[in-house]
């Protein structure tokens, strides 16, 4: 068990507060608003850090107290005269010094890394979710996580050294001055001149190392996007046996993050080797001005073995401060790298007061709707279509018609660029994304399963679902059955096996037959299909059609099928051409006018197939 101590710190920062707003696009308004809500516990961090510093500054003054002391007391005095030196000694080295080192070790490992980097990752990770699906149209998947993991690590980094190594070095230098300055003021100027040096250096070099630093960090969030593609679509990969054009793909990538990563290094390097001879420089001088100042009488012996301890103690942490220095300059080029992905503003946000509920059976209404998806060619172009609730309408088109744009700007994956959506009455804009999506059910032509049980995928409808709620909506699905003969590679059966990324070990129609259980567990007024049958062969088809037919009963349908006969029995059918309607109407209505959608019934119920045998 934790014990009550390191409990305690571990109630300091709430790993998964959500943030205050959207994240800033420059370096410190984001790192407050990261970090908000963790100042206290980072403020005490500081404090024992600032601590752990003085508590060397005691030791070396200690050091040289207990020099002239014995020197005073003379030869022959030990132990009597000098109690009060091993007394102080064993109490602050012994238990003093020890106890301060482990505290400052315990904020580092226990308070600050484990509890900032899930706090940074959680606040960008609930910010990505709410992108469009635009955002994720545009870059890697892969990418976009790794930068999320990066800047995380970065920002965790950036704070935990920060705390550790310049504090405590800012802490010890403080001190420093103050107790060489004790000494003699002039030993003063010799730090005024070396600092001066030292932060003209740093002036100098942190903007190369940043930017390299940036550099470097977005070839390997390429790198990771490269490979993370390539293995997303391994199987494209082997049928087309196209190995050597992704491993050349992939090498390429790597080989702009070797020559990155090379820049880099010779940077650092640079940057060490400088930043050591500064160190070094620190205690040749101090100590010379100490030996000066002994030999004219103004110095003792133990401020000598003082200003030895305490330069040369600097000069070692100039090794750490050079170290940490590189490794803070470096993650804050990787922040504002990961900031210009990770921080964009969301393409669609909730209307303040925005409604979070809306009554109706599903009445759907596009009123003169416009939309591009920000191009030049309109995927729709003045469109008004209205659903009564409860109707049943199909829509019908060849490919690039709009008829899938329809179904995604009714979700609100998108936003009308003219026009309005309107569902029971509301403008789809007027609701919270929640709720109306919490009003439709969709199953698409490319379904994708998460990596989780098969229990879990059709649970995703409504997890609040029991077991037995789960299995009878399998059941109207026609997937109970070959859901019990699934296994995984660790042996979990049935419902608890796993079905692989995406769910690549489950064949389409399987595939789709989830999706249609976590359709009809959903049990949401408006149901959108959208190909949903497509993977279906016709006998599993037909079996689960009495099914949809009860699924569909009293709800409001818009489905889409480039298969005709299996939306025929549709209230409604609505042909679409080049973003427009162009005709609608019953099945029967439809073929007997003659028209396009008779034409495509034609082509698929054999006269396509007819005339090429005559020919």
């Amino acid at each position: 068990m934790m014990r009550s101590p390191f409990r305690l710190l571990t109630r300091l920062i709430d790993p998964f507060a959500p943030a205050e707003g959207p994240p800033p696009r420059r370096i410190l308004p984001f790192t407050r608003w990261a970090l908000r809500g963790a100042g206290p516990a980072l403020l005490l961090a500081a404090c024992v850090s600032v601590l752990a510093g003085t508590s060397e500054l005691v030791a070396a003054w200690f050091t040289g107290w207990a020099i002239d002391t014995a020197l005073a007391a003379g030869p022959g005095s030990f132990p009597g005269a000098l109690w009060g030196v091993l007394i102080g000694g064993v109490v602050f080295f012994a238990l003093v010094r020890p106890a301060v080192f482990a505290i400052d070790a315990s904020m580092s490992s226990v308070l600050v890394q484990p509890h900032l980097f899930p706090l940074v990752l959680s606040r960008i990770n609930r910010h990505a979710l709410g992108h469009s699906m635009r955002y994720y149209e545009n870059d890697f998947a892969g990418r976009i996580s790794q930068k999320a993991m990066q800047l995380s690590r970065a920002l965790t980094d950036v704070v935990s050294e920060s705390i550790d190594v310049v504090i405590y070095t800012m802490a010890i230098f403080a001190g420093s001055i103050v107790l060489l300055g004790g000494i003699d003021p002039r030993i003063l100027l010799i730090f005024a001149v070396w600092f001066a040096l030292y932060a003209g250096f740093l002036r100098f070099f942190i903007p190369m190392v940043r930017s390299r630093a940036a550099a470097r960090a977005s070839a390997r969030a390429v790198v990771t996007g490269q490979i993370v593609d390539t293995l997303s679509n391994i199987a494209t990969v082997k049928l087309f046996a196209h190995d050597d054009v992704e491993d050349r793909a992939a090498l390429d990538a790597m080989e702009r993050f070797r020559a990155r990563g090379v820049d880099f290094g010779v940077m650092s390097a640079s940057f060490r080797f400088v930043l050591m001879t500064l160190g070094g420089l620190l205690p040749l001088s101090t100590i010379t001005a100490a030996l000066y100042l002994w030999s004219v009488g103004i110095a003792t012996p133990g401020d000598i073995a003082m200003t030895a301890m305490v330069s040369t103690r600097l000069a070692q942490i100039t090794n750490r401060v050079s170290m940490a220095g590189v490794s803070i300059f470096a993650n804050i080029g990787e922040i504002e790298d990961g900031i210009e992905t990770l921080a964009q503003p969301h393409e669609i946000t909730d209307r303040p007061g925005a409604v979070a509920s809306v009554a109706g059976r599903g009445a759907v209404a596009f009123d003169h709707v416009t939309f591009a998806y920000g191009g030049k060619v309109a995927a729709l172009r003045d469109f008004s279509l209205n659903i009564a609730p409860g109707e049943k309408v199909a829509l019908v088109g060849a490919s690039g018609a709009g008829k899938s744009t329809v179904t995604s700007l009714l979700l609100r994956l998108y936003d009308t660029e003219k026009g309005r959506i309107l569902l029971d009455g509301v403008d789809v804009r007027d609701m919270t994304q929640h709720a109306l999506r919490d009003r439709i059910s969709v199953v698409r032509q490319e379904t994708t399963m998460f990596n989780r049980s098969a229990l879990d995928n059709i649970r995703y409808g409504r997890p609040e679902a029991t077991d037995e709620e789960v299995f009878e909506a399998a059941r109207r699905a026609e997937a109970h059955d070959f859901i019990l003969a699934l296994s995984d590679h660790k042996g979990r059966q049935g419902y608890a096996a796993r079905l692989g990324e995406r769910g690549v070990k489950l064949s389409g129609g399987q595939r789709q037959r989830i999706a249609l259980a976590r359709a009809i567990l959903k049990d949401a007024p408006v149901l959108v299909l959208d190909e949903a049958t497509s993977a279906l062969d016709s006998e599993v088809e037909a079996r689960i059609q009495h099914s949809l037919d009860a699924v569909m009963t009293g709800k409001t349908v818009i489905a889409i099928a480039h298969r005709l006969s299996t939306i025929a029995a549709m209230d409604r059918i609505v042909v679409m051409d080049a973003g427009r309607i162009v005709e609608q109407g019953t099945h029967d209505e439809l073929l007997a006018r003659g028209g396009l959608y008779a034409g495509f019934w034609n082509r698929q119920s054999g006269g396509f197939l007819g005339r090429t045998a005559a020919e």
